[in-house]
């Protein structure tokens, strides 16, 4: 079967991830729309060698669509994802819109592929990109051991905040004033420790983010999840210092070893040869690699990781199209 897939907000970051990822992967496209906002309608954007107009967001564009991959932020998910449901179309959405709502399934193919379970049309919710690639690294532990607490600093990419972000580390590093700002401060040559508005308890909304979304995706309401996001001067691919309590004993070498047969998972950890995953390693791939794997001595089964996965890719584009592919099987059985 080949399927009708449009793109909402193709002319973005992510909208084009999405696009090169379809190619990349192989997804049976029969028709693709591009679709965007007013402001970005008229460009045109490749896919098979083929130039697609990118048209703007109407109801009608949704018209015999099976799937519709978003990425075109929050307002725009929740003003068209139930037009494009309503034309019988299946909404893959990237933003944080639909994610927290209890019949919206919210879907790592590599961690709960079992909270999607029938393909009728309906929306499904796209993880944060720092939450996607913690929760990878996190639940083969889970699993065999328990988890009771994580306590998690990111290192996130300007790429992270679309291409106003790209723009405005570029314009710094060349020594020109911003052409848009994207953050409250320079950052180039700093670290904001702010993603999004703070809220009344002094978390921000991206830190609100990993503690529900993991929460929801791992299953397990009990655990606790204290995070520290802070933008840094990277282009892409975003970096965390995860530091986990586990409910059972563990060995060292015994966690390697699980990780190293996960599905997606890259172990780069051989500190005297000074190898471990660095953010150039992990940018234009689809892997989360992880190192640095070492006891944390200052609780019982405590464990410390390094975790770093191209935020555009596995974090956005990538697990959206899996889960693309994952209702694809569902619905094909």
């Amino acid at each position: 079967m080949r399927y009708t897939v449009a793109v909402v907000g193709a002319s973005g970051l992510v909208g084009r991830m999405m696009i090169k990822v379809l190619q990349e992967r192989s997804f049976p496209v029969g028709e693709l729309r591009l679709l965007a906002s007013e402001r970005s309608a008229g460009a045109s954007l490749s896919f098979w060698g083929e130039d697609y107009p990118v048209r703007e967001v109407v109801a009608d564009a949704f018209e015999n669509v099976d799937i519709a991959l978003f990425s075109a932020g929050s307002t725009a998910a929740r003003r068209w994802a139930p037009v494009a449901v309503e034309h019988g179309a299946v909404v893959i959405d990237n933003s944080s819109a639909f994610r927290m709502e209890l019949d919206v399934p919210l879907i790592v193919p590599e961690v709960n592929p079992h909270a999607l379970q029938d393909a009728r049309p309906r929306i499904i919710a796209n993880p944060n990109c720092s939450t996607i690639q913690m929760v990878i690294t996190l639940k083969p532990l889970q699993k065999r051991y328990g988890l009771r607490r994580i306590v998690v600093c990111t290192y996130q990419a300007v790429s992270g905040a679309g291409q106003k972000g790209v723009d405005q580390l570029e314009d710094e590093l060349q020594g020109r004033l911003p052409r848009t700002r994207a953050f409250p401060h320079a950052i180039a040559g700093n670290a904001i420790p702010q993603i999004a508005q703070f809220e009344e308890d002094g978390f921000t909304v991206e830190e609100r983010k990993m503690i529900h979304e993991t929460r929801k995706i791992l299953e397990d309401e009990s655990i606790g999840v204290s995070p520290t996001c802070v933008r840094i001067p990277v282009m892409h691919a975003h970096s965390e210092a995860v530091h986990a309590e586990l409910r059972t004993p563990f060995e060292i070498d015994d966690v390697r070893a699980l990780l190293a047969d996960c599905p997606g998972i890259v172990l780069i950890d051989d500190p005297d040869a000074t190898a471990y995953p660095l953010a150039t390693m992990a940018a234009g791939s689809d892997e989360v690699y992880v190192g640095r794997i070492r006891r944390d001595p200052s609780v019982e089964h405590g464990i410390a990781l390094w975790v770093v996965s191209d935020n555009l890719r596995k974090g956005a584009a990538t697990n959206a199209v899996q889960i693309a592919e994952l209702w694809r099987t569902i619905r094909e059985r």
